[in-house]
């Protein structure tokens, strides 16, 4: 894969001396950075893992050993959500790590297709995960008006983005579809609004077909994905040219895809987990970091893309008497369906074998018993698995602003 890795030795002979998290994980290794000059070499490193990180600051807190430079070199701080491990990753970073977060929006910008005239909106209120504020921080430093919409309700927002015009909005797959909610409530008609763009981050739903097709559809809108993570930054986004996959940002990370088994590299249009090594971060570099985000490699003129976004995680897979699924491949069904406006998953396992089902709020005018019997069809027929899906009154399931968590575990 065409990557410099000219940058990862710089950032080895910077961190080495100075970075205990890696001094003892690289303990009784001979590291010379000079010896690396292609991405199979990287091999001899081994894998970062999260569980690394929640032990170094939990042995070490608050932040861990981590941090490359003394506590007072470092101006910014955010946290992990602490969905999939339970505890929180906090993360800092100096003032040039921040401006290479910074940059790969700078960089990201482009490949999206923005122009000079365009106006970002960020309905949510800015919290201590990463989130946009890389986004928003970036946009405003390349010229861009940006409309921060914290601390408003979401009918506020939608007359807020209305009235200053905005044309690019930022927020998860979930909040654009619950604000499109809200605009058919109000009867406001967001397709004729001047919103062109909706960059979505936090779930793999911007790459969803479904998904995807109900937001542009009802924005009458591009949606453009965006990935990233708290601790690794700012990753991946989709080009203009090409719908529905992630361009690896190259002059900010390396890329390996990995069987999550064996460990060993996948074959180019093989599924695996992606492992990402952060290039401008210094003051919490990330080598060989195992995401747990399952990718599918597709080089594209030169670069790196993949093919469907995130498709998944390792950790979210459920296991039903037998079958293997992803949250994603049930919401790539339920989303076709336009009368459901939310829906949930709820894995019993209080039983001797698992059980799921999906819970699907329905439009006030919409056949509830027809629609749940059509999505359990469509759902067995697509996944060849029997569920059962209830409807359930409308508005009783959560909407949510950032992240969303729809599947529920009961034990």
């Amino acid at each position: 894969m065409p990557f410099d890795l000219k940058p990862f030795r710089d950032m080895l002979g910077e961190i080495l001396p100075r970075n205990r998290f890696y001094q003892k994980k690289y303990a009784g290794l001979q590291i010379d950075p000079d010896s690396f000059q292609h991405l199979s070499d990287l091999t001899s490193l081994p894998f970062t893992l999260k569980s690394d990180l929640i032990a170094d600051q939990h042995n070490y807190a608050p932040y861990g050993q981590i941090l490359t430079y003394p506590l007072e070199d470092y101006c910014r701080l955010h946290q992990t959500s602490g969905t999939s491990s339970g505890r929180p990753l906090r993360w800092l970073d100096t003032p040039a790590s921040w401006k290479g977060l910074l940059n790969c929006w700078t960089d990201s910008f482009p490949i999206m297709g923005l122009s000079s005239q365009d106006k970002f909106f960020f309905p949510f209120s800015f919290g201590p995960f990463l989130g946009f504020w890389t986004a928003f921080e970036a946009a405003s430093g390349a010229g861009y008006l940006c409309l921060p919409g914290g601390g408003m309700t979401s009918t506020a927002r939608l007359r807020f983005l209305l009235e200053h015009e905005a044309t690019v909005i930022c927020c998860t797959p979930t909040y654009a579809l619950h604000l499109a909610e809200l605009a058919d409530r109000e009867k406001i008609d967001l397709a004729a609004s001047a919103v062109r763009m909706l960059i979505v981050a936090g779930e793999p739903g911007g790459c969803i077909p479904a998904t995807r097709e109900r937001i542009e559809k009802v924005w009458g809108a591009r949606v453009f994905d965006h990935y990233g993570m708290t601790e690794v930054g700012p990753v991946a986004v989709e080009m203009v040219e090409l719908p529905r996959s992630l361009m690896l940002l190259q002059n900010h990370y390396l890329a390996e895809v990995i069987d999550p088994q064996s460990d060993l590299p996948v074959r180019e249009g093989d599924v695996g987990e992606l492992v990402l090594t952060n290039l401008r971060r210094w003051g919490c570099p990330l080598i060989r970091y195992r995401t747990g985000d399952l990718v599918r490699l597709k080089p594209y003129q030169n670069r790196i893309c993949f093919e469907g976004g995130i498709l998944g995680r390792t950790d979210d897979m459920i296991y039903i008497r037998g079958n293997n699924l992803y949250p994603a491949s049930i919401e790539a069904v339920v989303r076709r369906f336009a009368e459901v406006i939310e829906f949930r998953i709820v894995v019993d396992h209080t039983g001797p074998l698992a059980d799921l089902s999906v819970e699907i709020e329905p439009t006030p005018f919409a056949d509830s018993t027809n629609l749940a019997e059509l999505v359990a069809r469509a759902i067995r027929d697509e996944l060849l698995f029997r569920v059962d899906v209830k409807c359930v009154a409308t508005g009783v399931l959560p909407r949510f602003e950032m992240k969303a968590r729809r599947v529920v575990h009961i034990r």
